[in-house]
């Protein structure tokens, strides 16, 4: 699959942008603050209909306008295809493919893979369980239609449950015939979620291992990663009831899918406590690429890779074989950002791969010479 072209309203700090993709490489280079994460974040848009960090699309609109516009083109397959976002304060986000509006939006995730990897990424060793459980979700969405909504279904009924269990503990009154309804798809729809992780786990798992063996070649380690669930232990139905004066008197379930956790390990030890910079750095890229591998399987297609700021954040050895895998033809279109354009471009040259370069500066973006 290839991004063809870019074209940019009101997004962030541009006000206007049209860019034309080439070949397979393509550098944003330029100051912290440009714009060049900006413009991996209007791919994101177009993969997923939303940002990849947290917050509103209200946030993404350019400052003192009032809408904001992402239209890419994409080849995947021998054919071409339109994907448009649009934002307005007074109007609800639009969605399109081919000029068709989507109904739902569930419906576009997967269409268009990508991955990310990004100096945020350590996020998902360091932070908590919500972190890793949104980027397995995330994941798994892209690969599986039927574990997409059925987490729809599971998080729009723990939102409906919590805010029952809020309500009666106000009121001090409690009615078990409505808070049953939600219970009933909550675990449905809980429990087919923890299948699907489980199965995911096992398959995952040694794609992750070949990653991390080709990027740190020569070393006995080996990366692991546990599925951690409560539901492993206890029937979900049961155990709701069962917690239900505690959950009242919390005011949310403590229960539920909602509190999995996924432990990464290298010789069997948790990585966050005994992995070195080096170590959770070379698991880090292992695991998008291992998310990488899972997608074109999938789809039968190569996704998007996006590398925001990577230099910058790894030692030399992990450049060059990170750069090895680029030139090997593992991937297929690619973009990177870089805040020093000559190291970015001497990276490139030593490992024989030719890319289109763009200059970013203050939410312009100008094509430099090869």
């Amino acid at each position: 699959m290839r991004l063809k072209n870019l074209h940019l309203v009101n997004f962030k700090n541009y006000a206007a942008a049209d860019l034309e993709f080439n070949g397979m490489i393509h550098c944003f280079l330029g100051k912290n603050g440009s714009g060049k994460t900006n413009l991996l974040e209007a791919i994101h848009y177009l993969a997923f209909t939303k940002a990849g960090k947290p917050g509103s699309d209200t946030d993404t609109i350019r400052y003192n306008e009032d809408h904001f516009m992402i239209r890419g083109i994409f080849e995947k397959t021998g054919n071409e295809y339109e994907v448009a976002c649009a934002f307005s304060g007074e109007r609800k986000k639009t969605m399109m493919e081919n000029g068709k509006e989507y109904i739902r939006f569930s419906e576009h995730i997967g269409k268009y893979p990508i991955v990310t990897v990004a100096p945020a990424d350590i996020e998902l060793i360091w932070d908590g369980g919500e972190v890793r459980r949104r980027f397995f979700d995330t994941l798994l969405a892209q690969l599986d239609k039927e574990y997409l909504e059925h987490l729809m279904v599971y998080q729009a009924h723990l939102r409906q449950r919590n805010s029952l269990l809020k309500m009666f503990a106000e009121r001090g009154m409690m009615d078990r015939d409505l808070l049953a309804s939600y219970d009933e798809k909550m675990v449905a729809s809980g429990n087919i979620l923890f299948r699907k992780r489980v199965d995911f786990v096992t398959r995952f798992t040694p794609l992750l291992e070949k990653r991390y063996d080709l990027l740190v070649s020569g070393t006995m380690e080996k990366p692991g990663l546990q599925y951690q669930s409560e539901l492993a232990t206890c029937d979900f139905k049961t155990e709701l009831a069962q917690r239900l004066d505690r959950d009242l008197a919390l005011g949310r379930t403590t229960i539920g899918t909602h509190r999995d956790d996924f432990l990464f390990t290298l010789q069997g030890k948790e990585l966050k406590r005994f992995g070195s910079q080096g170590q959770q750095k070379s698991f880090l890229i292992a695991l998008k690429l291992a998310e990488f591998d899972c997608l074109a399987s999938k789809v039968g297609f190569k996704p998007l890779l996006l590398l925001d700021d990577i230099f910058d954040k790894l030692d030399d050895d992990r450049i060059v074989q990170l750069m090895k895998l680029v030139a090997g033809d593992t991937f297929g279109q690619i973009f990177i950002t870089d805040a020093r354009p000559g190291r970015s471009l001497e990276v490139l040259r030593e490992s024989g791969v030719k890319s289109q370069n763009f200059l970013v500066e203050g939410g312009t973006v100008e094509r430099l010479d090869s």
